[in-house]
């Protein structure tokens, strides 16, 4: 059954229009009156819906009954990824996402390939925002990944969330993450940083580590930095 986030309050026998976004996703589909639909609106659930009225650039749906299932991860992990290529951040939000990651935030650092400021920097996160809803439809997610603002590497390491806080590394010496991960509860949450290409130069793993970051690795081959923080979220969230 075709599935539609909604910023809209939802409630049995409510009638009303899908935002423009979503009406235009039931026109490609070439759905009609009468056709059952599922609505989301990120806080909790889901709700089943049918489609009243088809207009030119408007449709109207019939809300019905809501159903309290939820699909998220037994455990938070929150990402925290070097700004990198822009289609690899694309990718690397929609997978995280279908995945089940908590949060994604964009961390400018000195090997980033990617530099955003003021409006551009706003528009990207909107843009990523709407990948996110997008995968969320897909995958059968009912609340939406925290796509958050761009910070400095500093910033970031001032706000990093409470709970585990794990990097990636290339050092030979830093234990598997799949052990870590074995030694630990389900219930903690993750907060998970990985470089942009390149990876987190010297003077900044010295201060993740600084900041209680233990470094935890992948395996002795190098992986893409759109790759690792997806291998490493299959890992967590297994």
């Amino acid at each position: 059954m075709p599935r539609f986030h909604v910023c809209l309050s939802l409630a049995p026998g409510a009638r009303l229009l899908l935002p423009p976004g979503a009406a235009r996703h039931a026109q490609v589909l070439r759905l009609q009156p009468g056709s059952d639909i599922t609505l989301f609106n990120g806080e909790g659930g889901e709700w089943t819906a049918q489609i009243t009225r088809m207009g030119r650039s408007d449709v109207e749906v019939a809300v019905q009954a809501h159903h309290a299932v939820e699909r998220e991860a037994a455990r938070a992990v929150h990402l925290a990824v070097g700004l990198m290529a822009a289609e690899r951040m694309d990718w690397l939000v929609e997978k995280a996402t279908e995945l089940g990651a908590a949060s994604v935030t964009p961390v400018l650092m000195a090997r980033s390939s990617l530099r955003l400021a003021g409006e551009r920097a706003a528009k990207k996160r909107a843009h990523w925002q709407a990948v996110a809803i997008a995968a969320c439809e897909q995958s059968g997610r009912n609340r939406l990944l925290d796509m958050r603002e761009q910070l400095t590497f500093q910033e970031y390491l001032r706000q990093a969330p409470d709970g585990l806080r794990w990097l990636l590394s290339l050092d030979p010496a830093a234990p598997a993450l799949g052990e870590r991960v074995a030694a630990q509860a389900m219930a903690r949450p993750v907060a998970l940083l990985s470089g942009p290409e390149g990876g987190l130069g010297p003077a900044e793993e010295a201060a993740a580590r600084q900041a209680g970051f233990a470094p935890v690795s992948l395996g002795p081959r190098v992986l893409r930095a759109e790759t690792a923080p997806l291998a490493a979220l299959a890992l967590l969230l297994a």
